[in-house]
């Protein structure tokens, strides 16, 4: 019990002080142009409105593209091929997605469409974010609807209700809180990728919200400010790093205020 508690105190430590320095340096970079300004050239001063909204686009991209997959798939694993050699197939495959780097996953989305394209884009960003989301979604609807009571599908099959309304009317429904929190966990997951977003929507230093050409992001320009001998830039880093670490909190905050409420 002594070494538990001591780890957990080694544990919380590194993390108060990462928290910290991170609130101190990150407030000091915060200011309304911050919000209204795009990223400034070497040496001036400027903010993320660009990234900010590039990375807005391109979650909201992959939540739309891997949440309906996931939820699908998900859906089939618990309800339709539970012990089936096709389920065992897709769970060995998701669980080999949870664990892959997400350099891998930006590669493989690099030959898939950005070299047949010929460019960089924000389409091909959004791809490269859903396919992070759809395990992440995947995993939590299966474990989700397995937990709804089977009396509940029984009294509805008693009713005359096809399966198809079943799962629609009454497992969705009971088992709506969870599925809901593995959608935000996604979110705070793809919120900080940055390998992927190297690889297929690179960075643009202006304004833009074509999907077609290359979209800048909030990781890629902290992983690029923060690298450069630029006091500006390098505080613009800290700042973006603190906005992502305060949504991503707040996603995690939320996602468990609704556990909290189904249990």
């Amino acid at each position: 019990m002594t070494l538990c508690m001591a780890a957990t105190a080694v544990g919380l430590a590194m993390l108060a002080l990462i928290l910290g320095a991170l609130v101190m340096k990150g407030v000091a970079g915060l200011s309304p142009r911050v919000f209204t300004e795009m990223t400034p050239p070497p040496g001036s001063a400027g903010g993320l409105l660009n990234p900010i909204v590039g990375s807005l686009i391109m979650t909201a991209i992959g939540v739309v593209v891997g949440t309906p997959l996931g939820v699908l798939a998900g859906t089939y694993l618990a309800e339709y091929g539970q012990h089936s050699r096709l389920a065992s197939v897709v769970r060995f495959i998701n669980d080999i997605l949870l664990s892959a780097p997400s350099i891998v996953i930006g590669l493989f989305i690099y030959e898939l469409m950005v070299r047949p394209m010929g460019h960089f884009s924000g389409i091909a960003g959004g791809v490269a974010l859903s396919v992070i989301v759809v395990p992440v979604v995947l995993r939590t609807t299966e474990d989700m609807l397995r937990l709804v009571p089977g009396q509940l599908r029984e009294a509805a099959f008693a009713l005359g209700m096809p399966r198809s309304l079943v799962i629609r009317r009454v497992v969705y429904k009971a088992a709506r809180t969870g599925m809901v929190t593995g959608v935000l966990l996604a979110v705070a997951r793809i919120s900080g990728e940055t390998a992927p977003l190297l690889f297929t929507a690179l960075n643009n230093q202006f304004f833009n919200a074509s999907l077609n050409q290359p979209m800048a992001s909030l990781p890629v320009v902290i992983f690029q400010f923060a690298m450069s001998p630029y006091k500006e830039w390098q505080d613009l880093a800290w700042a973006g790093a603190l906005l992502i670490t305060v949504s991503v909190l707040g996603l995690s905050i939320l996602a468990r205020s609704l556990s909290a409420q189904r249990s």
